[in-house]
């Protein structure tokens, strides 16, 4: 409609003169007539308002008045929606009719129908931001009515895309209207508006009428469907799926949740915009005074707030949102209608905040909510038992902690915070405890810096707190303890120490770490020199203020301890620790440090009281010995006066103590004078005697008499020599009749003296005289021969200790037998101390003799660990002290160790040999290193070394490999590099040939259980057992298989135990290793990854040694690292297969394209062939390859992080090669990882793609049906076997190739295709399209090239001649239903961008399409249908050419074919009637052409289409009918073919249609056709003379001839009568010519109800005296066929021709004069008619024939009414009408018969009152 502001409007007095017509009409018109009347009035009445005139506008209110009026109430009666709509569009100028317009739009949307409100509401959304807000609210609200009210399930796609496509504001409007909608809640009573709502917005969503119940679920529903079809951006619709989810009716909130775990899970929550949404939601904004009341949004529903929360708590900009997010917690907390569960959210959102905020926000609402929480708290109950609230109470308390831990400055001035969190620690439930804890402990870090004097109270604090009751408060208060204070504070340490005897494991191990004396710190034996510990001055004193008892002194051992047993061992050993570092760090010869010194010694011995533990004894006493060592002469003179006291321990019951207080002595004795040293050995001696000693007495002697000897013996001796021979006597005797521990403590005393002073040469030792160690040797033997491991240790020193000084060969000759006496022993500890032992008979050891006897000194091995890698200094010391005795004896001794061990031990064919000899000669270069004669062996020392580095113990090839690290540091430069060099070969693996080891029978090759067991099940390692297996399976030459396999063991023992030395070497070898590197790191890199965790470590050590830039040297050598592991990938060992797969996957993460280009095909290549490895670790490294390479790959080839031209690059590597090798892999694995990659290359690298778009488009087609599971296939064959339609099963296959990675890629590939890609790839295209196989594949090709066209439109033109070509081919080709349909559809957008030309060829061939074969027709159907789908507008102007086709191909006999065309019909006629009109000369002219066509088919389907048509046009056919009737005429007569009747209905059809045209045409045409059907109804085919007699019927009736009747009847009677006779002679069987025409007599009683139709038919027609002259015929067959034998169908006919009859004669009744014909007739109809519809009706059981017949007796009785019938007549006529009410049931029927008796009646009166 035209906008009215246009200047064609018409003047206000032709408005003023139109309207008052139409207000005339308007009350004038009937209801009936109003909505057609409203059509047309009420959009020019509402468009007049546009009009100024007051007259005008007052015309207008009266027709709206009277309109408003009169539908208000009447809901059926329409309005014109959409011209008002238009009308509303249009009229932008005028507010008033815009008004109006939208009042009636209102009212005429909720008129519509469900369907057509579903269409109408997308287009209403358009625009819609641009409307006045009240209108906007009506819009939205007839939108949302329409989706509330559509049948969701139906609505057409197109509806969908129509909400999509929507503009930006518009679905954002839309959007938060329908939020507002899902928040939306019925309001209760007295309450103001629903949660999250302002009033405002409740009127908006409402409108006048509150929404409720079942109308606001469905309008809820539709929204949610509504928005999830329209694929939202998830922040947009994120908050209404939120609110969907709370929301209280159970569908919605399920479909809701539904919603936010499927569509939502891309959402941003850190969108600073989505979250203030989501804090107004939560938070409203009642609180805002600048906002108007009825605005004021209120806060949403408890549900929904506990659903916002959970988001709040995951979200980072949430917690950075001030002010929303502290107005958010404290409506949590103190919120009017807060909950348990807020309050605990509200806690957990305030950790988080804590947490997440950013400090400049932190420091705003840090000390707000702290004030919060700390009331919430002192508001709480401790005896909570709400599981919610103590949640909320373990979050508040988890906030204190981080709050502490990101704002210290808030706590750090007071302790009140650390007092009230120790408090809760108490008295809070236990389940809080531990989250109490957490926070105390944080709590901790704000007083780190805190003033002092906090300092001081937290102290005190401390100090009680760790008394405490509860553990959790001693334990946090021991983690304030070790986390606030340093080492160096006392009063700290001091509470430390009290930790130490807890009751608690953790609590005493805390404390121990505070003092450093855990375990894994007191390994750290270096560590110490750097630690900060107080000052032994300071830390005496603060525990003497403590304890001040610890000051008193007693000359008795105590009994009772000032401190707990644990806590005095802590405090003795932190106390030496600060001893130590005193030491260190200042002179120790001042006055203050020996008074500190003094106070120690005497807490320690306090420490000794009889209370004291065993581990306190021990250890106050070799504290006291450590002093000794460290001021010899104040321990000295203290304990020279006390010796009484330390003679007590002699006999305590630890051993360490009993030697400690030994040693304690031997050290005091160093200040005694000679007497009284020559008295105390005396006693000792005449003690020992003493008989019934105890073993501790009698251990504590000899270990008393070896050191106090040892230093009476020292330089200048103070005991005479017969004296010290009777003391070596008195210990030779113990060695010899004692038990073996005691006789192993004899012998530690020797070699004590024996370090002092040489041992007597001759001794009179009984009957024997001699020395020490001839006299013992035999005895010792045995001993060492035994099992006490302790003993041979400690005699085996002693050996070592005792020839020191020893000058005699054949003494040395014997200790060094005795020693070599072990060179089979596997138990380690002792060959240590045999190697030790050696190292002292060698010389050269780096200790003294005060070392070894004023020390704790335990033993060379254990005082330097060379195991752990790291040698003391004193180890290379050269030394010439008293220990260090050369002379010819020694130098003969030296040269048996040397070549006991290089000949014997070291080369061995035994590993227990190897294992001793390669320990012994560690020990000798390690101790003894400096020593020229070690010096000049170092060629050999390393030679032996390198050897055992692929010894299979473990022990040998770690020993060897130290050995190796220890000759580079004492070799020269030559040594160095000779020994670099063979390192490195070893590493690398071309190292020299070992030296040659002859196998002997027991010589083991393997480890027992390496390779199995033999066939009888017994062990299988030695050389012996490996030939005897050869042997036994028949392979002798299997034993070489066994030798090699052996020798690739060692070389990879080699290697690893290389790695032990190299990491050392490395650090000492520095430039030296420099020219190596290139053939190291790559080795390196790879061992790093091997599978044996051994050599890992061993690699990894030489790793970090050698390289200090891991990431530099890496890059420097990656070509050949790369290189190494590529060409290793391939190796035949599979642990270099996995080892470089691993190392590839590592260091290739992260490099550039210039790095990897030259390699990355092979990469791929390894991944590939890893992933198909015959093991399954190097299948999973191959894998983990894969992954990493992939990464890499998207990462080179997404233009986005990689330049284009790199990228493109890449992708000229990758891509042939995944689709030339890798989607075609007969590899699972292989083909998933490639097809996966491809899909992600062709998602983020852009244009770089396009070259190899042909390539890659036809192998993911080709792949959806190569990589289809072939399972599908066969189920395909056998679908119609188990009832599976085969066109569903092929619409569930193209559908999952849809949703596979490969079609995903396909999407992709569209998106970057442009014109001149084009080029290459439509030709490939083409050439799958012809030769593509597979259902998936063709489907897929189609669907490509359908969805590519829509892409890139017109660029498409100069190949649509080809492809439409191809496509249409295809189209006709193709056998299946969906691939065909895919390849119509292609052709169809095709078409759509062809020239007119193709255009008008394509449409020709399609058209002619329909004169083939089925296929040919439904090829013609599909491509049609998809050519309106997606070319309609090419197809409309053809329609001329298409409409006949899909009108008359309608009809096909094939059902398929037909509803095909019928669908296609409904597609394009919007009115069947109009578009027949349209069409009808050219449907007429095919239908010609089909009926003058040989095809039976073609025929009937030419009579089908003339029968619609006739029936849809009526007398419109008339036109055209001469055409259709000749043509009609010239197929009834002839030869029968199957389905020839439709050719009569056809005739009947057309007759009914133009029958007044036919006669005025053709008067005779008449007769003609009646005599053709009259001549068909002849036939003896059954159905074909059905349809003639149906056909003469409709004729008769059309045409309404006269004559017809004089012309049909004869036939028709004959017809009748000879099924009459036929009926009696069937019935009687009287002659066998009777039994011969049955068939006949069937076949024509088959259609007595058509011919009985005919003649009713034929009385309609006929004139009444017509009908009298043939009444006797009429009343035969009337009577004759009600008989019994007849169907009731058949009687049921005949009862339509008496009603007939009778009507027919009702009018010749009006007359004056009645001819008797009549007379006769209707007596006839009385008499003799009537009874026999008496007994029909007694007789059949059929309702309907019961209805008709008493129907008929009515009109009989009507026809009697003015005739003289007999009174007894009359009256038994009513009494059989009475009988027949009472047995009818039919209430119809029993009406008519009461009609009847009340005529009979009337006529009975009648005759009484005659009479």
């Amino acid at each position: 409609m035209a906008d009215p502001s246009t200047s064609t409007q018409p003047s206000d007095a032709q408005r003023e003169e139109m309207l008052d017509r139409m207000l005339t009409r308007l009350a004038l018109a009937d209801d009936s007539e109003l909505e057609q009347l409203l059509s047309k009035i009420l959009p020019y009445t509402v468009s007049s308002l546009s009009s100024l005139s007051p007259s005008v506008r007052k015309l207008v209110m009266e027709i709206l008045t009277h309109v408003n009026k009169r539908v208000k109430h009447r809901l059926e009666i329409g309005l014109p929606m959409l011209e008002l709509w238009e009308i509303y569009c249009e009229a932008s100028g005028f507010p008033m009719v815009r008004n109006f317009c939208m009042v009636y739009i209102e009212m005429s949307f909720d008129r519509l129908p469900a369907e057509a409100k579903a269409n109408m509401a997308p287009d209403l959304l358009v625009n819609v931001s641009r409307l006045p807000t009240q209108h906007q609210d009506i819009i939205l609200r007839i939108i949302l009515k329409a989706i509330g009210e559509c049948d969701l399930s139906q609505l057409d796609e197109k509806i969908y895309v129509k909400y999509k496509s929507s503009d930006g504001k518009d679905k954002q409007l839309f959007v938060e209207f329908c939020l507002h909608t899902i928040l939306y809640q019925p309001p209760s009573l007295g309450v103001g508006c629903p949660a999250g709502l302002s009033l405002a917005q409740s009127d908006r969503i409402t409108g006048k009428f509150p929404l409720k119940g079942d109308v606001l679920l469905k309008r809820k529903l539709g929204i949610l469907h509504i928005i999830e079809s329209m694929q939202l951006a998830p922040g947009l619709a994120y908050p209404l799926y939120l609110a969907a989810a709370s929301d209280s009716q159970d569908p919605v909130a399920k479909r809701g949740e539904d919603l936010l775990k499927r569509r939502t899970a891309g959402v941003n929550l850190d969108d600073s915009d989505l979250i203030e949404k989501l804090f107004i939601l939560f938070n409203g904004t009642t609180s805002v005074e600048s906002l108007p009341a009825d605005f004021r949004v209120t806060p949403v529903n408890n549900a929904l707030r506990l659903q916002l929360m959970s988001v709040f708590c995951r979200c980072i900009t949430a917690a950075n949102a001030f002010p929303a997010a502290l107005q958010c917690i404290f409506g949590c907390i103190y919120g009017s209608g807060t909950t348990s569960r807020l309050k605990q959210l509200g806690m957990e959102f305030t950790v988080w905040v804590f947490k997440h905020a950013l400090i400049d926000r932190l420091k705003l609402m840090g000390p707000v909510i702290l004030n919060a929480i700390s009331r919430q708290l002192d508001g709480s109950s401790l005896a909570e038992t709400d599981a919610i609230a103590k949640d909320a109470k373990s979050f508040a308390f988890q906030a204190i902690g981080l709050l502490a831990a990101r704002m210290p400055q808030l706590f750090r001035d007071k302790i009140d915070m650390a007092v009230r969190l120790f408090t809760s620690l108490k008295l809070e439930d236990q389940s809080l405890r531990l989250t109490i804890q957490e926070s105390v402990t944080s709590l901790a870090v704000a007083y780190k810096d805190a003033p002092l004097a906090v300092l001081k109270e937290l102290e005190a604090f401390l100090l009680q707190s760790c008394k405490a009751e509860q553990s959790e408060v001693r334990f946090c208060a021991m983690r304030w303890t070790t986390s606030l204070f340093c080492l160096n504070h006392c009063p700290s340490r001091y509470i430390c120490m009290l930790g130490c005897e807890d009751t608690k494991m953790d609590i005493r191990e805390m404390a121990f770490e505070g003092l450093h004396l855990s375990k894994d710190q007191e390994l750290l034996n270096g560590a110490d020199d750097n630690v900060n510990y107080p000052k032994l001055k300071d830390m005496l004193n603060y525990i003497c203020l403590r304890q001040p008892k610890l000051l008193d002194s007693s000359e008795h051992r105590e009994k009772e301890l000032l401190f707990p047993s644990k806590t005095y061992f802590a405090m003795a050993r932190f106390l030496l620790k600060c001893f130590k570092a005193d030491c260190r760090r200042c002179d120790s010869e001042t006055d203050e440090f020996r008074a500190a010194v003094s106070t120690y010694c005497q807490v320690l011995e306090h420490g000794m009281a009889f209370d004291g533990s065993v581990e306190l004894h021990a250890t106050s006493m070799k504290a006291l010995v450590e002093i000794g060592s460290h001021q010899p002469k104040l321990v000295a003179s203290r304990y020279a006066d006390r010796l009484s006291w330390l003679q007590i321990f002699w006999s305590h019951v630890d051993f360490d103590t009993r030697e400690a207080a030994s040693r304690l002595l031997g050290i005091a004795c160093s200040t005694i004078s000679s007497t009284e040293a020559a008295a105390l050995t005396t006693e000792l001696l005449s003690s020992i005697n003493t008989k019934l000693l105890r073993f501790e007495n009698h251990h504590g002697l000899l270990c008393t008499i070896g050191y106090v000897v040892a230093e009476c013996m020292r330089e200048v001796p103070k005991i005479s020599e017969s004296l010290f021979a009777s003391i070596v006597d008195h210990l030779v005797s113990v060695v010899e009749l004692e038990s073996s521990a005691l006789t192993s403590v004899s012998m530690e005393a020797l070699g004590h003296i024996g370090l002092r002073h040489p041992l007597p040469i001759d001794i009179n030792h009984g009957t024997v005289s001699g020395g020490v160690l001839p006299i013992l040797h035999e005895k010792l033997k045995k001993l060492i021969d035994g099992n006490d491991i302790k003993t041979i240790q400690r005699i085996v020193v002693a050996l070592g200790h005792i020839s020191v000084k020893e000058a005699s060969i054949s003494h040395l000759k014997i200790a060094l037998d005795l020693i070599f006496g072990l060179s089979r022993s596997k138990v380690e500890d002792v060959l240590f101390a045999a190697g030790e032992a050696l190292s002292f008979i060698w010389g050269g050891v780096p200790v003294t003799g005060d070392e070894i006897l004023k020390t704790n000194y335990i033993s060379l091995s254990q005082t330097y660990n060379y195991l752990s890698g790291e040698m003391s200094s004193a180890s290379m010391r050269w030394s010439s002290s008293e220990l260090n005795v050369d002379n010819e004896s020694r130098a003969l001794a030296r040269e048996m160790i040397i070549k006991k061990l290089f000949d014997e031990l070291l080369y061995s064919n035994r590993k227990e040999e190897c294992c001793v000899g390669t320990v012994w000669l560690v020990s000798l270069t390690m101790y003894c290193g400096h020593h020229p004669k070690i010096q000049h062996l170092l060629p050999e020392i390393q030679e032996a070394f390198s050897h055992h580095l692929g010894d299979q113990n473990e022990l040998t090839q770690e020993l060897a490999s130290q050995g190796m690290s220890i000759v580079y540091e004492l070799g020269d430069m030559a040594t160095k590099q000779e020994l670099v060099n063979s390192l490195v070969n070893t590493l690398t693996g071309s190292g020299k040939k070992k030296r040659a080891i002859k196998l002997m029978e027991d010589s083991e090759v393997f480890q027992e259980g390496a390779i199995g067991k033999s066939l009888s099940g017994g062990k299988l390692s030695t050389y012996k057992e490996l030939c005897n297996l050869a042997n036994e399976m028949g392979q002798p030459d299997l034993i070489y298989k066994f030798m090699d396999l052996a020798n690739y063991q060692a070389s990879l023992n080699s290697k690893r135990g290389a790695a032990f030395g190299f990491s050392k070497i490395a650090k000492l070898a520095g430039d030296a290793l420099q020219p190596h590197l290139a053939a190291l790191i790559p080795r390196l890199v790879r061992f790093q990854y091997d599978p044996e965790k051994n050599v890992q470590d061993a690699m990894a050590n030489i790793w970090k040694s050698l390289i200090t830039d891991s990431k530099k040297a890496i890059d420097e050598y990656f070509d050949l690292i790369v290189e190494d592991l590529l060409s290793q990938s391939g190796s035949r060992l599979w642990r270099s297969r996995e080892a470089s797969c691993l190392a590839l996957a590592d260091i290739i993460q992260g490099r550039k394209y210039s790095q990897v280009s030259k390699h990355l095909r092979r990469i791929w290549t390894a991944a590939f062939r890893a992933m198909d490895d015959i093991k399954e670790t190097v299948r999973t490294s191959g894998d983990s390859l894969c992954r990493s390479v992939t990464s890499l790959t998207i990462r080179l080839c997404d233009i986005s992080l990689t330049q284009l031209s790199d990228a493109s690059e890449t992708m000229n590597i990758v891509l042939p090669f995944f689709l030339e090798e890798g989607i075609v892999s007969k590899v699972s694995s292989i083909q998933k990882a490639s097809i996966n990659i491809v899909m992600k290359l062709a998602k983020g690298s852009g244009d770089a793609i396009r070259p190899h778009l042909p390539d890659l488009v036809c192998c993911m087609l080709e792949c959806l049906s190569s990589l289809e599971d072939q399972r599908l296939n066969y189920v395909e064959l056998h679908a119609a076997n188990v009832g599976i339609h085969a066109e569903k099963l092929e619409n569930l296959r193209i559908a999952a190739s849809k949703d596979s990675t490969m079609w995903e890629t396909l999407d992709m590939c569209i998106k970057v295709t442009d014109k001149q890609s084009l080029e290459s790839l439509v030709p490939r295209l083409a050439q799958l399209v012809r030769i593509g196989v597979g259902l998936n594949t063709r489907v897929g090709v189609a669907s490509f090239i359908t969805l590519l066209v829509q892409k890139v439109t017109v660029d498409i033109s100069p190949f649509t001649s080809m492809l439409s070509k191809l496509l249409f081919r295809a189209t006709l080709d193709e056998k299946r239903g969906s691939a065909k349909k895919s390849f119509a559809a292609s052709c169809a957008i095709i078409l759509k961008y062809g020239s007119p030309s193709l255009a008008q060829k394509l449409i020709e061939d399609t058209v002619a399409l329909h004169l083939g074969d089925r296929n040919y027709q439904v090829s013609c159907a599909v491509l049609l249908k998809n050519y309106a789908n997606l070319a309609a507008d090419i197809l409309s102007g053809y329609h001329a050419a298409i409409i006949p086709v899909i009108f008359v191909s309608r009809f096909e006999d094939d059902k398929d074919v037909s509803t095909l065309y019928e669908e296609l019909w409904e597609d394009n006629s919007t009115s069947e009637r109009v578009t027949l009109q349209l069409y009808l000369q050219d449907i007429v002219s095919l239908v010609f052409n089909y009926m003058s066509s040989s095809s039976w088919a073609s025929k009937r389907k030419a009579a089908k289409a003339t029968v619609k048509l006739c029936v849809t046009l009526g007398d419109s056919v008339s036109a055209s009918h001469q055409v259709l009737l000749e043509c009609i005429l010239k197929e009834v007569p002839g030869r029968f073919w199957e389905g020839k009747e439709v050719i009569l209905h056809a005739l009947a059809s057309l007759c009914s249609s133009c029958s007044s045209a036919i006669s005025t045409a053709d008067p005779v045409a008449s007769r003609v056709i009646l005599s053709s059907i009259i001549s068909s109804c002849a036939k003896k085919e059954k159905c074909f003379r059905e349809a003639a007699f149906v056909g003469l019927q409709q004729i008769i009736r059309a045409f309404d001839d006269p004559e017809s009747f004089r012309e049909v009847v004869p036939f028709l009677y004959e017809v009748c009568d000879q099924a009459i006779v036929s009926k009696n002679a069937k019935a009687n069987t009287i002659n066998t010519s009777a039994a011969i025409d049955n068939e006949l007599i069937d076949d024509s009683s088959l259609a007595l109800e058509k011919v009985l139709d005919c003649i009713t038919a034929c009385i309609h027609v006929a004139r009444v005296e017509d009908v009298l002259k043939e009444k006797e015929r009429v009343i035969h067959i009337l009577t004759s066929f009600m008989l019994p034998g007849f169907n009731w169908t058949v009687k049921l006919s005949v009862l339509s021709s008496v009603k007939e009859l009778c009507l027919k004669l009702q009018p010749s009744l009006d007359k004056t004069a009645v001819s008797f014909d009549t007379t006769y007739l209707i007596d006839e109809l009385f008499h003799s008619v009537a009874p026999n519809l008496f007994e029909a009706i007694r007789t059949v059981k059929i309702a309907q024939l019961h209805t008709a017949a008493s129907e008929c007796i009515l009109e009989i009785v009507k026809l009697n009414q003015n005739s003289s019938l007999e009174k007894k007549r009359i009256a038994k006529f009513r009494d059989d009408l009475v009988h027949l009410i009472e047995i009818e049931k039919s209430e119809q029927a029993r009406t008519f018969l009461r009609r009847s008796i009340e005529i009979l009646q009337e006529l009975e009166k009648g005759d009484s009152r005659e009479i």
